[in-house]
């Protein structure tokens, strides 16, 4: 294909280019600006074509105080993500058609920017400035939820992305002062004697910032559902998949990412069941997917590999479509609290419908995207013998049924009816406006596209591995696993014994630093300004009694400062003269 650009130019920085002149037009003219630019950014990262399975084509390549930079790096698992990326930012582009203020269109282009710019950085140098510009750029979104609470969690989530976006500074250096070069390469934990590689770890905590590893994954649960009903889309599709990428680029086959992505899976499910917020019980399956994701990676096989690739493809899509069914709801009826929700199939009815096709897709029905994807990860720990991981996936395959499959779509549309007009005195909610119901559309379709014809995306898979999606095992298997979650979750309705949907605030592991962390650090704030004031009190007092001492001596009123007679004058010179004459004749 021709180029509608130079080479050396980045696709992520049309969309860049694109989000900074947003920022300066109208309404339609961002809208219009954000179409162009995804389509010219596509467009121009179809025209480099892609290498073969194991091979990558290198662009923007030049040198500069001694490192060799390669800003564009083509090959399979780079290219998947890019394009994946380019899917989403056109969603979001269409979703806020209406709603995206003038920030969120600017800051939303930018950040889809950096993120196919990262993951088409062949560099780490360039990786970290397209990982910094995604967190300052994604901020913003955070912020333009509007109000203190949204205030404050984006300044929390600044403080974690910016700290993450350090330890990845620290670790290149680290890693360069090894004596090794900047291309961003396969990492390994240990060094050749042995010993623990600090710059590999440094990065690897680095990334698992933003993949929300177990205990550093609070930053999304805390920002994601503070955004806007548009802001919660964007911000669902960029950071952490960008996040699985460079894990997938940088640690593949490492061992630790098994039981920390098993771990991933199954914690969020508890989380998710007795949360109130619909958003934020799809911020925990966000991380009960990114589990399995992450898990895939640690095994490592080339089946593993492009299901955390496949998995990743379609989690964007879906995991989207249901924040748009949830950001929907949430500009119709002000609230995404299931205790305030329900009833709401009988005027939102294609917003109903979409919000099943995502949370069919996510708990891997069959003729469904998630099917293709997760049973491929399933597979691989199975042909690994992996059984403890195994276990866990499928009971995170459960798990993620009755949070997101089952509980979001329930309670959001069905359950107890809150909006009838013999309860409110005022007409039902509307049907979500028509962008949103576009954008909602397309994504339902590639959900349903991708589940029943899977063979287009396994074209764009990056390794070369035999698997079938529809093979008896893996459909019997799956719908026996779904059938026996679906009637657990009747029968503990039925019996009552589901956890019932309260008005409450669920305390997750950010307790630790908000409550004693924070108590912990005005302690040590007030230990230093009380030290503080008592060596500033000592200096001042010791400057005081020198100044004193001084006027004593040297003051108006001072003992030098008197009239001597000659005498005294003629003793002191002589005094003087003698000690100077004594010190040269022994310096002779």
């Amino acid at each position: 294909m021709t180029q509608l650009l130079p080479a050396a130019f980045s696709p992520g920085l049309v969309l860049i280019v694109a989000g900074i002149l947003a920022a300066l037009a109208p309404r339609m003219g961002r809208n219009l600006l954000g179409v162009a630019g995804v389509a010219i950014g596509f467009i121009h990262l179809l025209s480099y074509g892609n290498a073969p399975v194991g091979e990558a084509l290198h662009f923007a390549q030049s040198s500069a105080m001694g490192f060799e930079f390669t800003g564009i790096r083509i090959d399979r698992l780079s290219v998947i993500f890019a394009i994946i990326f380019h899917i989403a930012a056109m969603l979001n582009v269409i979703y806020g058609w209406q709603h995206a203020t003038r920030i969120e269109a600017s800051m939303g282009l930018i950040y889809a920017g950096a993120a196919i710019g990262g993951a088409l950085a062949g560099d780490l140098l360039t990786l970290f400035v397209y990982w910094e510009l995604a967190a300052l750029s994604s901020v913003f979104i955070v912020w333009a939820g509007g109000g203190h609470a949204a205030f404050k969690a984006g300044m929390r989530y600044l403080v974690i992305q910016v700290s993450s976006g350090l330890l990845l500074l620290a670790g290149i250096a680290v890693h360069i002062g090894q004596g090794n070069g900047i291309a961003f390469e396969a990492f390994s934990l240990t060094q050749a004697d042995g010993s623990a590689n600090a710059a590999a770890w440094l990065i690897l905590v680095s990334f698992g910032i933003k993949a929300a590893f177990p205990f550093l994954h609070t930053w999304l649960q805390d920002s994601y559902p503070k955004a806007s009903a548009v802001g919660a889309v964007m911000l669902s599709a960029f950071t952490t998949k960008l996040a699985v990428y460079t894990l997938a680029r940088g640690f593949a086959g490492t061992d630790i990412l098994i039981p920390i992505g098993a771990a991933m899976t199954a914690f969020p499910v508890f989380f998710a069941l007795i949360e109130n917020d619909l958003r934020r019980v799809l911020a925990y399956s966000l991380n009960n997917q990114l589990g399995f994701m992450v898990c895939a990676i640690g095994i490592g096989t080339p089946l593993a590999l492009n299901g955390a690739a496949a998995h990743a493809f379609v989690h964007i899509i879906y995991k989207a479509l249901l924040f748009m069914s949830m950001g929907a709801v949430m500009v119709r009826v002000g609230t995404t609290k299931a205790t305030e929700l329900g009833g709401l199939h009988k005027s939102m009815p294609w917003t109903t419908v979409f919000c099943i096709v995502g949370a069919m897709s996510i708990s891997a029905f069959p003729l469904f995207s998630g099917f293709v994807a997760k049973s491929m990860i399933t597979l691989a720990a199975a042909e690994a013998h992996l059984l403890f991981a195994y276990l866990v996936l499928l009971f995170a395959s459960a798990g993620v049924l009755e949070h997101s499959g089952i509980k979001i779509p329930y309670f959001a549309f069905f359950a107890h009816d809150n909006f009838a007009p013999s309860v409110t005195g005022r007409a039902r909610p509307k049907e979500a406006p028509a962008p949103m119901m576009i954008a909602m559309g397309i994504a339902a379709f590639l959900c349903v596209g991708i589940g029943i014809q899977p063979q287009y995306l396994f074209a764009l898979l990056p390794f070369e591995a035999e698997y079938h999606a529809y093979t008896l095992d893996h459909v019997v298997t799956q719908m026996q696993l779904l059938l026996f979650a679906i009637l657990a979750f009747a029968l503990l309705v039925k019996f009552r014994l589901y956890p019932a949907e309260i008005r409450s605030t669920n305390l997750d592991v950010d307790w630790f630093w908000r409550v004693p962390g924070r108590i912990g650090l005005m302690a040590a704030v007030r230990g230093t300004a009380a030290g503080w004031r008592r060596i500033w009190g000592g200096l001042r007092r010791l400057a005081g009694g020198t100044v004193r001492s001084l006027y004593a001596t040297h003051g108006p009123e001072g003992g030098l400062a008197r009239t001597w007679p000659v005498g005294y004058t003629a003793l002191t010179t002589a005094v003087v003269l003698a000690v100077a004459l004594l010190a040269v004749f022994f310096a002779r």
